[in-house]
C-alpha cells in the first residue's frame, strides 16, 4: 500500500484577515500497487510534456502540476491520462471556527496538523495490509517537526496494523515525487468545493472518493499521549 498526503487551506485562525481559509482539508491518495504509482507518473509527465511545456513554450519551463495555478482543462487532461483503477482517495475537511480554542494557536499548529493527519490515516483499511505500507508526505517540515510527526503517527497507527506488516513514513518534496502533484490537485479539487462551492473539478474526480467527512469524532484519542486535547 503506497499512501500520498498533501492538504489544502491554512491553520491560521485570525478570520479577519482576507486569505485566512474556513475549511482546511488533508487528502490520501493511496495506490494499491506499482502499476498505479507508474500510471499517475506518466499521466504528470505527460501533462507537463503536451499542455504546459510545449516546444512553443520555449521561455518557461513548468516543473510540477500545482491545484491553484493549473487551468481545469489541463487538469482534466491528466485525469483522462489514468487508466489504472486500483487507486483511491480519503479527505478530511475541517472547519477550523468549530475546532478546541485550545488548538487555535500559533504554538499548537504542527499538532493539530498531526492529529488531523492521524484521523485521516486511521480510516485506511490498515488491519488488511498484506504487504509494507509507505506513507509519502509533501516535505514542509523542519527536521524536528519531521521527527515529531514520523513518531506520534507510528505509534498512534502501530495498533491498526498487522505484526509482519511494516510501515515507513518518506517527506518528500512533489518534484522529487511527482504522484504528489496528482494528490496535490486532487486536495485543491475538494478544497474548493466546500470553501467556495466550486464544484467544476472536484465533479471530474469524486467517483474515487470513497472516504470523506466534514466532521471529527467525538473522541479522537486511540491512546494516551502529547496529543490528547480533543477535537470537537
Amino acid at each position: 500500500m503506497y499512501i500520498y498526503l498533501d492538504e489544502s487551506g491554512d491553520l491560521g485562525f485570525d478570520f479577519s484577515k482576507k486569505k485566512t481559509t474556513k475549511k482546511f482539508v488533508v487528502t490520501l491518495l493511496v495506490c494499491e500497487n506499482q502499476n498505479a504509482i507508474k500510471e499517475f507518473e506518466k499521466a504528470v509527465k505527460r501533462t507537463l510534456k503536451n499542455k504546459l511545456n510545449h516546444k512553443k513554450n520555449k521561455n518557461r519551463v513548468v516543473q510540477e502540476l500545482k491545484g491553484t495555478t493549473t487551468t481545469l482543462e489541463i487538469k482534466k487532461y491528466f485525469y483522462n491520462q489514468l487508466k489504472d483503477n486500483d487507486w483511491k482517495i480519503y479527505s478530511l475537511i475541517i472547519d477550523k471556527q468549530k475546532l478546541n480554542p485550545k488548538l487555535r494557536t500559533k504554538s499548537s499548529k504542527h499538532r493539530l496538523y498531526n492529529v488531523i493527519s492521524r484521523l485521516i490515516l486511521e480510516k485506511l483499511p490498515l488491519k488488511k495490509a498484506s504487504v509494507n505500507a509507505r506513507l509519502v508526505v509533501d516535505r514542509s517540515k523542519n527536521r524536528s517537526e519531521i521527527n515529531e510527526f514520523n513518531h506520534y503517527i507510528q505509534d498512534q497507527l502501530e495498533y491498526l496494523l498487522p505484526l509482519n506488516i511494516g510501515f515507513k513514513i518518506v517527506h518528500l518534496t512533489s518534484q522529487e515525487m511527482s504522484v504528489l502533484q496528482a494528490v496535490d490537485l486532487f486536495c485543491w479539487g475538494i478544497f474548493r468545493k466546500y470553501e467556495f462551492n466550486d464544484c467544476l473539478w472536484y465533479n471530474e474526480f469524486k467517483d474515487k472518493i470513497i472516504y470523506k467527512s466534514e466532521f471529527l469524532p467525538e473522541n479522537t484519542n486511540k491512546k494516551s499521549g502529547p496529543y490528547n486535547a480533543d477535537l470537537p
